[in-house]
């Protein structure tokens, strides 16, 4: 059956509840003695400004633990140089929480094509280079400078997908755990909120942090394995045909020279049989991964080990191999500890974290944010927050799986949703509280727009699946399609007096949504201002199965809908579709594919992405091994074709702007090597225009694609127009 938790608001407070609420959690000496504080109890140092909002990930944590009676100060964007400002407040009494922030810090910091960018939303003025590039290494090695023994905790987004070895991007090869690089004392994955109560209570009750190992939801070193413990080996992919159990390395026959010999399983630790205490645990038993099915295990005592550090440094089908494990490994109702070898250390991940219930995820939006930004800052702007400060999340998770995603290897695929009750409340909250509000709240979503309270039918399913998505490669029949919940908090939000207007500005999901007409329309009726952005990502089915995305027969079905209602309605709306270029197992005649189906449908799409590998996604998997960990991996598995060159990136961009003349004479060279030369032309069938020498996009001059054309989509049929960012499903 489905794991369970105890509520995270029933803890015993800590004794410094008497302080009661700070206004704002203090950033300075001067704040803390208004507080009355000699100390703080614990201290978040954090990549991001310090905003007091719970769409901020060191405030949700900061005013959780607050809730709990811990003191809780923010180092926010320190100077990492030297450790003056990781002194400012003075030495923690239990840890130093560190988080890169709501952003990965190299993904902050630079393009899909590795050119640095100059601007950061999470700084104050939108002001670049305010961390460092791996700020989390970097913060947690100057807390251990500052005060060498306070412990340090590792939390958020940037941690969280670091937590085994994992391909590096930026430096084109596999890293070890961050827990390891950073020299910290535990990881917190995931939404971490049960995690780090457990760590702080435990501290605060004079807990060793190295005592602290078989917390869900974190990554530990420890020396090895435990006793009684069923290890799975998987750390290859070329087992023989016929598969012995291994032996145990703590067991041996004493009538064999030097102990050596077949396992006897009525010995345990050398003992001979008449010795062994059979109250006292046996050792470490060895099980093959191809023999484990059958098996009966006990989840609760059986970890799978990973291949080693080194090894997947060095083979790349390993590598897959590894991330494959990891994600099947993600069902916090049945996944396993994983283990990882990285040196002469263990890198033990226990199983992830339990989803909160309702009234516990409530509990966290309520607590009292003033929801702006900290006065330390003035007037200056913070980007991220005018981007959300009138926009509500009402859930966690994402039971998509895109591939090239990496929420559900953070946050999970189950969803976590809020009540009515919660969310209302903080539309009402923001009407009240931030400061010009017009009536219009720019957002009602979350990883996905509708994905609100969908969950699986039967909790037994639940706990027993080990699906990578929900919905690919088609819905599950298990799960739970009826939106009438996001229907009616669409209603009752709309009602609220001073409330004009409901945006949707998250992904949507539109292969769920078409399951539900009566959604689709109130969508298209009413949170609809013009333009609504989807993304298939791509048109070709080969694409979509490595990226895990529906087909375009969902597309073309969800356009008619949305089309239908419009018309219904009373008013000209268009869909906005976004695209990914150069996805792992996508060939150049796949991306023309592509760049025909946008010009037949007159589509001149200028806000496009070029593939990001992101750590520990699977299409980073696919990205540095060339092989797919979707199937079951061998050394000859099927090799996908990789764009990795540059040119090849450039040419498959410029295959989704075959509309810009700066694209013109690279297309045309590009066609004729692909023996397509019939796409040149003049004519309504052609791609690009024909040659004209002399002229200023003759063959060979045409300007490489621009990098960094941003904000410009286009609607079909339509003129050009600006239209914001959101996030992409």
């Amino acid at each position: 059956m489905t794991q369970t938790a105890a509520n995270l608001f029933e803890y015993p407070k800590y004794w410094a509840e008497c302080y009661g609420t700070a206004p704002y959690l203090p950033m300075s000496r001067e704040e803390m003695d208004q507080l009355g504080w000699d100390s703080c109890d614990i201290i978040i140092v954090t990549g991001d400004a310090y905003v007091d909002h719970p769409s901020f990930g060191m405030a949700v944590v900061g005013r959780y633990l607050e809730s709990q009676g811990f003191r809780v100060g923010i180092i926010a964007q320190p100077n990492w140089r030297n450790t003056a400002d990781f002194m400012k407040l003075g030495k923690p009494n239990l840890f130093f929480g560190v988080t890169g922030g709501n952003m990965d810090s190299m993904i902050n910091r630079y393009t899909a094509d590795l050119r640095m960018r100059h601007d950061d939303a999470y700084t104050a003025g939108g002001q670049g280079g305010e961390r460092p590039d791996r700020c989390v290494i970097v913060y947690s090695q100057r807390c251990k400078e500052a005060y060498t023994e306070t412990p340090v905790v590792l939390g958020g987004i940037e941690s969280s997908l670091r937590r085994i070895a994992q391909y590096d991007y930026w430096s084109d090869e596999v890293r070890r755990s961050v827990l390891v690089d950073a020299t910290a004392d535990i990881l917190l994955y995931g939404n971490a909120e049960r995690a780090i109560a457990d760590v702080a209570h435990k501290l605060a009750a004079g807990r060793d942090i190295s005592d602290i190992t078989d917390l869900r939801g974190t990554a530990v070193i420890r020396k090895a394995t435990p006793d009684g413990w069923t290890e799975i080996d998987s750390t290859r992919i070329d087992w023989p045909g016929k598969i012995d159990e291994l032996l145990s390395p703590y067991a041996f026959d004493e009538s064999k020279p030097g102990g050596e010999g077949t396992f006897d399983p009525g010995t345990a630790c050398g003992k001979p049989p008449e010795a062994v205490d059979r109250n006292e645990e046996m050792a470490v038993r060895i099980i093959p991964m191809p023999l484990q099915s059958k098996q009966k295990l006990d989840t609760d005592k059986t970890c799978v080990r990973l291949p080693s550090f080194e090894k997947v440094r060095n083979d790349s089908a390993l590598y897959a191999h590894a991330s494959r494990v990891l994600h099947q490994e993600a069902n916090p109702h049945n996944a396993r500890a994983l283990v990882q070898r990285h040196g002469n250390r263990e890198l033990w991940v226990n199983p992830p974290p339990i989803p909160l219930e309702t009234d516990e995820l409530d509990g966290v939006f309520d607590l009292p944010y003033q929801r702006r930004p900290h006065p330390s800052y003035g007037e200056a702007k913070i980007p991220a927050f005018d981007m959300i400060k009138t926009s509500v999340n009402i859930m966690r998770g994402c039971f998509g799986g895109c591939t090239f995603c990496s929420i559900t290897e953070h946050e999970g695929r189950i969803i976590q949703s809020r009540s009515e009750e919660s969310i209302l409340k903080e539309v009402e909250a923001i009407r009240d509280q931030v400061p010009g509000f017009t009536g219009t709240i720019s957002d009602l979503g979350g990883p996905t727009a509708n994905m609100y309270r969908l969950t699986c039918k039967s909790d037994e399913i639940l706990s027993n699946c080990r699906r990578l998505s929900c919905v690919f490669p088609t819905i599950c029949k298990n799960l739970e399609t009826d939106h009438k919940h996001t229907t009616q908090l669409y209603r009752k939000t709309r009602a609220i007096p001073g409330v004009k207007r409901v945006a949707i500005a998250s992904g949507l999901r539109y292969d769920l949504a078409i399951r539900d007409p009566e959604y689709v329309k109130e969508l298209v009726t009413h949170h609809v201002g013009g333009y609504l952005k989807i993304a298939p990502e791509h048109t070709e089915e080969s694409t979509l199965n490595q990226m895990m995305k529906p087909d375009m027969e969902s597309y073309q079905t969800f356009k008619k809908m949305f089309d239908k209602y419009s018309k219904q309605a009373g008013k000209e709306q268009y869909l906005i579709p976004y695209f990914i270029a150069a996805h792992p197992g996508c060939e150049d005649s796949d991306m023309l594919n592509l760049s025909l189906w946008l010009k037949k449908n007159k589509f001149r799409v200028d806000q496009v992405q070029t593939f990001y590998p992101s750590p520990m996604s699977l299409a980073t998997a696919m990205y540095h091994s060339g092989r797919n960990p979707l199937k079951k991996l061998t050394y000859k598995s099927k090799r996908l074709y990789i764009p990795k060159k540059v040119q090849q990136r450039r040419l498959q961009k410029a295959f989704l702007r075959y509309h810009d003349p700066d694209n013109w004479g690279f297309l045309r060279e590009s066609l004729i090597n692909m023996k397509r030369e019939d796409l040149i032309g003049d004519g309504p069938n052609h791609l690009v225009p024909a040659d004209r020498p002399g002229g200023r996009f003759s063959r060979g001059q045409g300007r490489t694609p621009p990098q960094n054309r941003r904000n410009v989509t286009a609607k079909q049929g339509g003129p050009q127009k600006t239209a914001p960012k959101n996030k992409r499903r």
